[in-house]
């Protein structure tokens, strides 16, 4: 286990930074282990050990790029939380930059867990909003699997697969059906 703090933070650290400064620099397809542990400062094996390969490698810094920096933001009640969320998460996620990170988390998670992560990262974000929600005593709200099956996964559904219109007016046509079906 990792120390934090410690020399293995340090290097993940460093890697994680060689990543993304290299793949501005000189572009995602150019990108290899040998160019990114020698802009780290570290030795190819210290990456194949820790990481086992690119594809790897490139999943765990996505899943990391993933991750809120900060809880979603309150607007004062579930319907303005949950649509200002879900519009800010389609932007994100539909970018060229999110589908890039969406693919890549994938693509190098062989157990699956960087995508179990990367759901969990989602699931976080929505329960902090249905904890505000009880918190003001709104009564009737969805729990996180439903908003997950309603809300997230057709959106991650169509930036994978069918990226075409994806815009605030879908994250808010999904937000209000979610709502509406829990209200019924």
């Amino acid at each position: 286990m990792a120390r934090p703090g410690g020399r293995s933070a340090r290097v993940q650290e460093a890697v994680h930074a060689a990543v993304h400064e290299l793949d501005a620099e000189v572009g995602r397809d150019a990108l290899t282990v040998p160019l990114i542990a020698a802009r780290a400062g570290v030795t190819p094996s210290t990456v194949y050990r820790r990481w086992g390969d690119l594809r790897e490698l490139l999943s765990d810094v996505a899943v990391e790029h993933l991750r809120p920096e900060t809880d979603p933001e309150d607007h004062g009640e579930l319907a303005a939380d949950l649509t200002a969320w879900a519009e800010q998460f389609l932007d994100e996620m539909a970018s060229p930059p999110g589908r890039a990170y969406i693919r890549d988390a994938l693509l190098g998670d062989p157990d699956g867990d960087n995508a179990g992560q990367c759901s969990a990262y989602a699931a976080e974000q929505i329960d902090v909003i249905l904890r505000r929600a009880t918190a003001r005593g709104e009564q009737q709200q969805p729990d996180v699997e439903a908003v997950i099956d309603h809300v997230v996964a057709p959106m991650m559904y169509r930036i994978l697969f069918r990226p075409g219109a994806l815009d605030a007016a879908y994250a808010r046509r999904l937000v209000a059906d979610c709502l509406e079906r829990w209200r019924r």
